[in-house]
C-alpha cells in the first residue's frame, strides 16, 4: 500500500507542476478561464482502483503538497483532497470501471464535490476560504475539461498498474 500511495503522489505533484505551468499558459491562450485539474483525477483513478485507505492517505499526502505550493489557507487542499479520496475508494467495487464513462462520471463528480466542499468551507469561514461560483463558467469549465480529459489519463495511469494498482493482498474495505 505504501508503494502506491508514494507513486500516486509523485504523479500528482507531476500534474500538478504541469498544471501550474503548461495548462495554464496554453488555455490562457486560447482564451479559456479555467484549467483542468489532473491531480484530482490522479487522486480519483487511484482511491478508485486502491480503496479508502489508500485514497485518504493519497488524499493527504498530495495536499499538503498542494497546500504548500498554493496560496491557499494551510489545511483547504489537505480537507477537500483527502475527503474526496475517501469517497472515491468508497465506490471501488461497486461501479463497473469502463473506459469512457465511468472515468468521465468519477471525475466530473470529484470537481462538483470539491465545489461543494469549498462553498461550505467559505460559508463557515466567513469568506476566507476561495470559492467556485455556480454562475461563472470557470466551474463549469472545468469540470467539462475534467470529465473530457479523464477516459485518456486514466487509460494512460493503466499503463502503471505495477506502480498505481493494489493487486490482491490485504482488502481494506471488507
Amino acid at each position: 500500500m505504501i508503494k502506491k500511495i508514494l507513486w500516486s503522489n509523485i504523479f500528482i505533484i507531476i500534474a500538478v507542476l504541469l498544471q501550474s505551468t503548461l495548462f495554464s499558459r496554453l488555455l490562457l491562450f486560447f482564451h479559456i478561464s479555467a484549467i483542468p485539474d489532473l491531480a484530482l483525477c490522479i487522486l480519483v483513478f487511484s482511491s478508485y482502483t486502491n480503496g479508502m485507505m489508500t485514497g485518504q492517505l493519497t488524499g493527504f499526502f498530495s495536499g499538503f503538497f498542494i497546500d504548500f505550493l498554493s496560496s491557499a489557507p494551510l489545511g483547504l487542499n489537505v480537507f477537500t483532497r483527502t475527503l474526496t479520496g475517501a469517497l472515491a475508494g468508497l465506490l471501488r467495487g461497486n461501479l463497473m470501471l469502463d473506459t469512457v464513462i465511468l472515468p468521465a462520471g468519477l471525475c466530473a463528480g470529484a470537481t462538483v464535490f470539491k465545489a461543494l466542499l469549498l462553498i461550505a468551507l467559505n460559508f463557515l469561514f466567513a469568506g476566507a476560504v476561495p470559492a467556485y461560483s455556480w454562475t461563472t463558467p470557470t466551474l463549469w469549465i472545468e469540470i467539462l475539461l475534467n470529465a473530457l480529459l479523464a477516459p485518456f489519463l486514466f487509460d494512460f495511469l493503466k499503463k502503471f498498474d505495477t506502480l498505481l494498482v493494489k493487486i490482491g493482498g490485504y482488502d481494506e474495505n471488507r
